[in-house]
């Protein structure tokens, strides 16, 4: 019972925590998303070929277009033409 136990908690240190979802914007202009984590919304501007991490622990998105996505927070969305796309 001891080794199982053992086992368990170096399994559980070995897994790394699990990443923030990002945002990279393709397209020439800044495009801004609204974010909804923990009941607090909030506006992310991403300009041109910069890439933003977000949502640690899932969360609410409004792309550029309007579409609205759940993410669990390991996704990465590519802003190309004015839409954002799940990767």
């Amino acid at each position: 019972m001891k080794k199982l136990v053992l086992a368990l908690v170096g399994v559980t240190l070995a897994v790394p925590a699990a990443s923030a979802a990002s945002i990279v914007n393709r397209d020439e202009e800044t495009h801004t998303i609204t974010v909804t984590e923990n009941g607090d919304q909030a506006r992310l501007s991403v300009s041109k070929d910069e890439t933003v991490q977000f949502c640690n622990d899932g969360c609410f998105v409004t792309m550029p277009n309007g579409d609205r996505e759940v993410l669990t927070g390991s996704e990465t969305i590519e802003i190309e033409q004015g839409r954002g796309r799940i990767r």
